[in-house]
């Protein structure tokens, strides 16, 4: 586990999140909003909103490579690490998500958690 990364119960099962069509779910942990994104087996939490102009990333999808796209202005963004991979240079909040026996973990930061909604 990453220093100063603790995790946070998501839900007892990954069948238990609200999929959309996309592969995206919302989810809240701690009164706010995330979205959960499956691709290929592997599951990934990410941020509401795109850091460019707020669009509701869970509106957008997920693309052949791993990405998740904005619908409001096509942004992509890594689901593994954030990283706007169409070049416009934002950078998309993420987190480890853990699947356990007890249940679906995502981690956060212990000391910025509010902060990292932002």
């Amino acid at each position: 586990m990453p220093k100063g990364v603790s995790f946070h119960k998501l839900a007892d099962h990954p069948n238990e999140l609200n999929w959309a069509e996309n592969g995206i779910a919302v989810a809240e942990l701690k009164g706010k909003k995330i979205c959960i994104g499956r691709f290929k087996d592997q599951f990934f939490a990410f941020a509401f909103k795109c850091p460019h102009a707020g669009g509701i990333l869970a509106d957008g999808y997920i693309d052949a490579l791993g990405n998740v796209v904005c619908p409001l202005h096509r942004y992509k963004y890594s689901l593994e690490n954030g990283r706007n991979t169409s070049g416009e240079g934002y950078y998309l909040k993420h987190w480890p998500v853990e699947l356990r026996e007890e249940g679906v973990f995502v981690g956060m930061d212990e000391g910025g958690f509010w902060n990292i909604f932002s």
